[in-house]
């Protein structure tokens, strides 16, 4: 059965960014719920219960119809989620170093023009999702996002760098100003921990 993962800093690290409340709220109910409800989707399905969350969700058209959805759904979030919290540390932010900011620079001119692209695929989830940098087939880094908890993995893209624009992730503390949530949210990356996401999306 699938488990939340440690959260790798304490509850208010990331702020002012991030504050406190939302940052427990979000780990605590939010992940834990879907965490929860995958399990229960996968109870009758014990064929299922040994896949890992990179199976379930490259391979969605070839589960039962009946958990589908919820393995799209609650599976979804719990991979995402599971992504999402260490791509972020205290004291991040910054810009990418190494083989990763010299991807960035050949594939989008500078990390401003992808700040940028990226900003823009933020702002514009329409309703509940999330903003990717991720890796295509072919090993081209993209800027691309999707629809509430939809995986990147489902769409054979391979994720580098995330960020969760549902309003749960920052409604507390920012109400309704989304791009000021996404301009903090820069402040608390870990570069370390997204290089290593690339190097391993390429190997």
């Amino acid at each position: 059965m699938f488990t939340l993962p440690k959260l790798p800093y304490a509850y208010d690290a990331l702020e002012p960014y991030i504050d406190r409340m939302t940052m427990e709220i979000h780990y605590t109910k939010h992940h834990q719920g879907y965490v929860d409800n995958l399990n229960k989707a996968l109870e009758q399905y014990p064929a299922l219960q040994d896949k890992t969350l990179v199976d379930l969700l490259s391979n969605l058209n070839s589960l039962p119809e009946a958990v589908r959805t919820a393995i799209r759904n609650q599976g979804g979030g719990h991979f995402n989620h599971t992504l999402f919290w260490p791509m972020m540390k205290k004291n991040g932010g910054g810009n990418p170093k190494g083989s990763l900011a010299e991807a960035i620079n050949k594939q989008f001119g500078s990390f401003e023009n992808f700040q940028n692209s990226f900003n823009t695929a933020a702002k514009g989830v329409f309703g509940s999702g999330w903003a990717w940098l991720a890796m295509d087939k072919q090993g081209k880094l993209m800027v691309t996002s999707t629809h509430n908890q939809d995986a990147t993995v489902s769409l054979a893209q391979k994720p580098i760098l995330g960020l969760d624009v549902w309003e749960h992730a920052y409604y507390l503390k920012y109400q309704n100003k989304r791009p000021d949530y996404i301009s903090a949210w820069w402040h608390v990356i870990d570069w370390d921990h997204i290089e290593d996401n690339f190097r391993q999306a390429g190997s």
